[in-house]
């Protein structure tokens, strides 16, 4: 049973919280099934975020609901769109898109610090990702969090590797802070947020919370479902998001709520509690 309103409390005031056993056993069978589909042929959204010398690999690919049967039928069976919802206080819940993860074993690429929502093509507040494993997933290869960081401000997004700004122009936004460093300075520096995870438990976080990962002895595979609520409106950008939404231009303007097949409504507040 799932205690919604302790886990609102945790994700208002520190941006993520976990949540064991979102999943039930048949559902963990469905994201697995969808996760060895995806990475069995990959979408021409698919990139490597590795280096060429890294003994392992880190994969990502995106936006593959559509034409994986398996996360499809997931993402109609599991609560998570109602835990999402819930979560963001909103009365809909919509998928933005879907993002799996991989580590295979040996990657030794971390996850950089970075923010999601200044990479996306859309502005709001009511925003969550469910970020969901696979495979047991120990401390040292979970999401890190720092506590508070939802509130903003927004910070310049980078590729993971190479820390290029190819998004906001530079200077357009705060830099994101050294937290590793300012952590070894003084470990009171920041709250830091982790949990190990076994698979069907998930970590519900807001797209603004400064979150980072290390590399991953085992496999590690994670999908991850992200959430908008009512608030959130299409903010087109001059570049290529991550992910890109071609089909938007002409279709969306910009501060226009996101009524688009591609973003279905997965859940709505039952009516006797709107």
């Amino acid at each position: 049973m799932l205690d919604f309103v302790a886990l609102k409390r945790a994700f208002d005031t520190d941006g993520a919280t976990v949540v064991r056993g979102l999943l039930t056993p048949e559902e963990i069978a469905l994201a697995t099934r969808g996760v060895e589909a995806i990475l069995a042929a990959p979408s021409p959204r698919a990139v490597v975020a590795s280096p060429d010398g890294d003994p392992g690999l880190f994969f990502e690919d995106f936006r593959n609901w559509t034409r994986i049967e398996a996360l499809g039928r997931l993402l109609a069976a599991c609560r998570a769109a109602e835990l999402a919802g819930r979560l963001m206080g909103a009365r809909r819940a919509r998928l933005h898109h879907d993002h799996l993860l991989v580590k295979e074993a040996g990657t030794r690429q971390a996850t950089p610090w970075h923010q999601d929502l200044p990479y996306y093509n859309i502005d709001g507040a009511q925003t969550c990702s469910l970020w969901i494993p696979v495979d047991p997933t120990p401390i040292e290869a979970s999401l890190r969090f720092v506590a508070g960081s939802h509130l903003g401000p927004w910070l310049t997004p980078r590729t993971f590797m190479n820390r290029e700004s190819r998004w906001f122009p530079d200077g357009a936004l705060a830099e994101t802070p050294p937290i590793d460093a300012e952590l070894a300075a003084d470990p009171g520096a920041h709250r830091i947020l982790s949990w190990a995870l076994e698979p069907g438990d998930a970590i519900a976080f807001h797209m603004l919370a400064l979150h980072a990962a290390g590399g991953s002895r085992d496999r590690r595979r994670a999908l991850s479902l992200r959430f908008i609520g009512d608030d959130v409106v299409h903010a087109p950008r001059r570049w290529k998001t991550s992910p890109d939404f071609p089909e938007l231009e002409g279709a969306l303007a910009a501060g226009a709520p996101m009524d688009h097949p591609l973003f279905p409504i997965l859940w709505s507040r039952p009516s006797i509690e709107a």
